[in-house]
């Protein structure tokens, strides 16, 4: 599958795609091809509904998870290949929507009142006050801050895309007591080794944390 690689790999490239999506868009049509032990080349409508049923009742992958294959093998026959109709019955599967729970402001403010970690609290505060997404926030860089416009810069937020949001006062003033305290080089929320971010699954699992523990306290 070298050369039909590079060449998925120049499409995905020319469209823009950040470097995850390319990643994960190779290593779907790689694995489709060794369940199949021929090039995707080869393969057709047949062939990618059968290996989607596999993957639904074999794998049990979630629908989120199998939209994204879909994603994949429909760049791949499209955009690469020029085969449309090998993929024009594929669909994409049904997701089950959930409303997300959200805090009002008094839960909010509880949330902070809980996190005595000045880090912690900094984490939680620029998140909710700005209105981020976790994988946002654990990559934001001490150059994001914007103090004098009071905006946080959002670099390839979703889409790949950079926005910039509000900045509260409040949280700026922890942000600067965090500051003083940590003194972070380059990435707002480092991690354990000096100059690299903090991973965003960590940072999900402490958000988790924190919501149950205010949980416990309410019961």
């Amino acid at each position: 599958m070298g050369k039909l690689k590079d060449q998925m790999l120049a499409d995905l490239q020319l469209n823009g795609a950040v470097p995850s999506t390319q990643k994960n868009y190779l290593r779907i049509v790689g694995n489709l091809a060794k369940y199949f032990n021929r090039s995707p080349e080869e393969l057709g409508e047949g062939e990618l509904k059968e290996y989607m049923l596999y993957l639904m009742k074999e794998r049990h992958l979630s629908e989120g998870t199998l939209r994204f294959y879909v994603a994949a093998f429909k760049f791949l026959y499209r955009t690469t290949l020029k085969r449309e109709w090998a993929v024009e019955k594929i669909r994409y599967p049904r997701a089950k929507r959930k409303l997300p729970v959200v805090l009002d402001i008094s839960e909010v403010e509880s949330l902070f009142a809980v996190t005595k970690n000045l880090k912690h609290k900094a984490m939680l505060m620029i998140t909710y006050s700005s209105g981020l997404r976790v994988s946002e926030a654990a990559r934001l860089k001490l150059t994001d801050i914007d103090s004098k416009r009071m905006m946080v810069r959002i670099t390839q937020g979703k889409g790949g895309k950079d926005r910039y949001s509000i900045l509260s006062q409040t949280t700026l003033e922890h942000l600067r007591q965090y500051w003083r305290e940590y003194r972070p080089a380059t990435w707002l929320f480092e991690g354990q080794k000096i100059m690299t971010t903090l991973p965003h699954v960590r940072y999900s699992v402490f958000f988790t944390r924190q919501k149950s523990v205010l949980a416990s306290q309410n019961r």
